[in-house]
């Protein structure tokens, strides 16, 4: 589904600035109230994860510059590295061009994926062995 605010936006000059809240308020999220969230490191550019937000962790981690997701499994917010202590301090948030998915650059402290390992895609797939090879430990 093409968001035609978000194609609208297409025609602004490089520089040109326009209000947070408008932009939000276009942003499109599934039936569940989510957009998915792409967490990319800001220095490396490796991504790191892909987790989800609603609009209150949006608008959580832009107002306190740490990562806040919406935990589908547990239902409930979850403020990235509360638990574990390896937390993601917000650098940069950009909206693609349709208006349906974030990606964030941010610092890392720790690893970022849940099983101790530096990012999530750690399974790269060899489709001409039709294999999948494991590529890094936990840290």
């Amino acid at each position: 589904m093409k968001n035609t605010y978000f194609q609208s936006l297409e025609q602004l000059k490089i520089g040109q600035t326009l209000a947070l809240k408008d932009i939000i308020d276009q942003l499109i999220f599934n039936q569940q109230g989510l957009i998915p969230v792409i967490t990319q490191d800001a220095d490396s550019k490796v991504v790191l994860m892909m987790a989800w937000m609603n609009k209150a962790c949006l608008e959580q981690t832009l107002a306190t510059g740490r990562m806040t997701y919406w935990s589908r499994s547990r239902n409930q917010v979850w403020v990235k590295g509360e638990t574990s202590g390896n937390y993601q301090a917000l650098k940069s948030m950009r909206f693609d061009c349709d208006g349906d998915a974030v990606l964030c650059l941010v610092k890392q402290t720790g690893a970022a994926c849940h099983t101790g390992r530096e990012h999530c895609f750690y399974l790269e797939v060899d489709p001409a062995n039709q294999t999948v090879s494991m590529l890094s430990e936990p840290l």
